[in-house]
């Protein structure tokens, strides 16, 4: 199986291709601030989508969607805040948030719109 960084590296690889595959253009991956880090970044046309993706072996405990907190989708908020500050081109776009999970299977359980920024 691998570390815990190499698995979670292997499951952001998975949904990537799998977003590219949408024909979106990855605008950023691992984005890192102080509190807070988004895994990847997409423009979709006009829309911003911030995609976290969240690998579980096991689903006893609601999967991976279940495990973003709301403590967690502050800090993706928050990093968020940060990336636009940082690249204020994409400012003014509508922004998305979507959760992936990754099971051991490799199976995708993609939600678009998994959680909104007040």
């Amino acid at each position: 199986m691998g570390t815990t960084l190499e698995t979670g590296r292997a499951a952001e690889a998975r949904v990537d291709r799998a977003a590219r595959r949408r024909g979106w253009r990855r605008v950023a991956r691992n984005y890192n601030v102080r509190g807070g880090e988004l895994d990847l970044v997409y423009r979709a046309d006009e829309l911003l989508i911030i995609v976290e993706v969240r690998y579980r072996a096991r689903s006893d405990y609601g999967g991976a969607a279940a495990s973003v907190t709301t403590t967690k989708q502050r800090r993706i908020i928050h990093a968020t805040r940060h990336f636009l500050a940082d690249n204020p081109g994409h400012a003014r776009r509508p922004i998305r948030f979507d959760v992936v999970g990754v099971d051991d299977s490799d199976e995708l359980d993609w939600i678009e719109n998994a959680f909104y920024a007040e």
